[in-house]
């Protein structure tokens, strides 16, 4: 066979041959055919999901049961791709409460099954139940006094057979076309895990709080652990003037606290209102003598505050639900003890 060399036939049609000689990819189907692959994959999995539940029984509730009463850890396992899901398995549980970790079966029988205690309770997990692996330390995890939860697609497998709770995750069918690449399956068993999680979280009780401690580096955790006290200004940096304070006088102070408004309070700190740059302007549009009006009837009356113990978030939902920018932070004697803006929410990335 001739296989052409003038640069003007490459991207026109040639034989497959041509195209893994010059490693040049074959034209792939029309975008309807693409799309209908997508779809049947995603449609295989969807049934795989679904079938789980239909079946599950008291296996799950036991297993659940077993975790819930476990005074160690969660030791998940698994190899290849079952090791994947497994890792996943383990991070999913540690930050919903339940104490986890991942460790390699290879690794185990190489020194980590000393990570393994009597109190734990191991998730193994193989589609086929025969990873050789993982049964190569079975023996040594149910000597030591471990439980042992297994996660297979055949429940009359080994892995099966030995553990002390099994959980069907057998598929029916692989969405690869050849059978062979792990992808219904391991979508069943991460699906099967995430169950065993958030069961578990409801049965502890775990809180939106309790898993903000998981995640303190994250915009959750910020939003779930920053309080108002956390980032308010306080003392010379919130802006304040009485009652009787000039109206000049009034936006110097505005001016140069930076935050865009003027709380105004009486002798004993008390808040009776707050004057922002807002009602300066509607002020001006009404040709109101700003000089000789005194600064009570300027501002807005019995305006939006919070407390320093409120969440940080509360704060950003007030602010946007009436369409302000500001809050005066009060005590529970109505005595003014901080300010907030939108800017500073948004520097504490509350927002």
């Amino acid at each position: 066979m001739v296989l052409p060399t003038d640069s003007c036939h490459w991207g026109t049609e040639y034989p497959p041959l041509y195209s893994a000689v010059m490693n040049v990819p074959a034209k792939p189907g029309d975008s309807a055919t693409l799309i209908d692959r997508g779809r049947r994959v995603l449609e295989i999995e969807a049934r795989a999901v679904n079938a789980l539940a239909a079946r599950l029984d008291a296996s799950f509730a036991l297993a659940v049961k077993m975790i819930l009463s476990c005074e160690g850890r969660v030791v998940v396992s698994g190899i290849g791709k079952s090791g994947h899901v497994a890792r996943k398995i383990a991070s999913t549980l540690a930050s919903t409460g339940t104490p986890a970790f991942f460790v390699h079966p290879a690794e185990a029988s190489h020194g980590d099954l000393g990570m393994i205690a009597p109190q734990d309770v191991m998730i193994a997990l193989s589609n086929s139940g025969e990873s050789s692996e993982l049964l190569a330390i079975i023996p040594l995890i149910k000597r030591k006094g471990a439980s042992l939860i297994a996660l297979t697609g055949k429940p009359n497998s080994t892995l099966a057979t030995q553990a002390d709770v099994h959980l069907d995750a057998g598929v029916q069918e692989e969405a690869c076309p050849l059978g062979l690449a792990p992808t219904a399956s391991t979508t069943a068993a991460l699906a099967l895990g995430d169950a065993l999680a958030v069961a578990l979280l409801e049965a502890r009780g775990f809180s939106a709080e309790d898993f903000a401690r998981s995640h303190p580096g994250g915009s959750l955790g910020r939003q779930l652990l920053t309080y108002v006290k956390d980032i308010m200004r306080t003392g010379e940096a919130v802006p304040r003037c009485q009652r009787e304070t000039p109206f000049a006088q009034a936006i110097v102070e505005m001016s140069r606290k930076g935050m865009g408004m003027v709380a105004i309070v009486d002798p004993a700190d008390r808040v009776l209102g707050i004057f922002t740059d807002g009602d300066l302007r509607r002020h001006l549009g009404q040709s109101t003598d700003l000089n000789s009006t005194p600064l009570i009837a300027l501002m807005t009356a019995q305006p939006r505050t919070i407390t320093a113990d409120r969440l940080a978030v509360d704060a950003v939902q007030m602010m946007e639900k009436h369409r302000i920018t500001q809050l005066l932070v009060v005590g529970p004697d109505g005595l003014l003890v901080g300010a907030l803006s939108m800017h500073d929410l948004l520097q504490a990335k509350v927002v």
